[in-house]
C-alpha cells in the first residue's frame, strides 16, 4: 500500500516548546486511524501540519502533496471538521448547502440532503434556531457529502449525545468509508471509536509513543486478573500498569507470553482507554 500521509523528522516549535518533536509515521490508504493523546500532547499540531494550516519543519508529504505550498491542490482532496463548528448564525441550512456546493468541485448535494434526512435539520432553519446538536449534525452532513480521499475528524461528534454518536460512526463506516478513503480521527471519547479503528497512534509531549495496527495491539498486549496470592508474581514480570478491581489486581504487559500469563489468572484483551493510560503515565517509552 501507499503511504496517504509521510512524516519524517516533523517538528514544529512554540517559542521553547517542542509540539512536535522528530516525529516519524506513515498513514496508509484505506485506514482509519486514532490520533489519540492527552491536551497539548501535539495532535492538534500534528494535524495542522497535515492540512497546510501551519509551518513544520522535516518531511511531510500529503496525497502526494506538500501540505504548506500545495494547500489548494490537497484541500481539493480532503475534508476536516473541526472541534467546534462555526457557522454564521443568520445562515439558512439551504443557504449553507449551495455555498459547499458552488465551492468544492467533490461535494454532493444528494448525500448532504440524504444525511440531514435522518435529523430534525430542514431546509428553510436558520442557524440560530438550531440547537448545538443540530449545528454539528448540519456541519457533519456538509462535509461528509464530499468525495474526499482523506477525512480529517477533530473530535467530530463534540456536542452530540450518545445516540447520535452512535449514529454518526455506524454512518461514517455504512456511508462513507471505503477502501480508497483513509481517516484520520481525534477523540477524547476512546471507547466509542475502538471498534471502528484499524490503527492506532498514541502522542506524548510531541512523540509518538505507539503506532501499530489494532491487530499488532491485540496481539503485543494483554491484561490479566489476579488474586493477591499470585500479585508478586505478576509484578515480577514488570507490567505496564496495575490496577485494582474488587480485591484483585489487573495488570496490562507487553509482549509477555500468553501461557505464562495464563497461570497467573484470567487474560484479557486490553481496551484503547486502558492501554492509553498506562502510555500516558510514562511507564515505558
Amino acid at each position: 500500500m501507499s503511504a496517504i500521509v509521510h512524516a519524517r523528522k516533523l517538528s514544529k516549535s512554540y517559542g521553547t516548546t517542542k509540539a512536535l518533536d522528530a516525529v516519524d509515521f506513515e498513514i496508509d490508504a484505506g485506514r482509519i486511524v486514532g490520533l489519540i493523546g492527552p491536551n497539548g500532547a501535539g495532535k492538534t499540531t500534528a494535524l495542522k501540519a497535515i492540512l497546510g494550516l501551519t509551518d513544520y519543519e522535516g518531511e511531510l508529504q500529503v496525497l502526494g502533496f506538500d501540505p504548506h505550498t500545495q494547500r489548494t491542490q490537497l484541500m481539493e482532496q480532503v475534508c476536516f471538521i473541526a472541534d467546534v463548528a462555526v457557522l454564521p448564525r443568520w445562515l439558512r441550512v439551504r443557504e449553507a448547502i449551495e455555498f459547499v456546493a458552488g465551492v468544492h468541485p467533490r461535494f454532493s448535494r444528494e448525500k448532504c440532503l440524504a444525511f440531514l434526512s435522518h435529523t430534525k435539520v430542514g431546509q428553510d432553519m436558520r442557524v440560530r434556531e438550531l440547537s448545538k446538536g443540530m449545528i454539528v449534525q448540519l456541519h457533519l452532513a456538509l462535509v461528509m457529502a464530499i468525495d474526499a480521499r482523506l477525512l480529517v475528524l477533530d473530535e467530530p461528534t463534540l456536542g452530540l449525545d450518545i445516540l447520535y454518536r452512535k449514529a454518526f460512526y455506524e454512518s461514517l463506516l455504512s456511508d462513507y468509508f471505503d477502501e480508497q478513503k483513509t481517516i484520520i480521527v481525534t477523540t477524547h471519547q476512546v471507547e466509542e471509536i475502538e471498534h471502528i479503528l484499524t490503527d492506532l497512534m498514541f502522542i506524548r509531549d510531541g512523540k509518538v509513543v505507539l503506532a501499530a495496527t489494532m491487530d499488532e495491539v491485540g496481539d503485543r498486549y494483554a491484561e490479566v486478573m489476579v488474586n493477591p496470592d499470585k500479585a508478586d508474581a505478576a509484578r515480577s514480570l514488570k507490567p505496564l500498569n496495575e490496577r485494582q478491581v474488587f480485591g484483585k489486581s489487573i495488570f496490562l504487559f507487553d509482549g509477555v507470553d500468553r501461557a505464562r500469563l495464563a497461570q497467573l489468572g484470567e487474560l484479557h484483551k486490553p481496551s484503547v482507554a486502558d492501554l492509553f493510560v498506562a502510555t500516558m503515565k510514562g511507564t515505558y517509552a
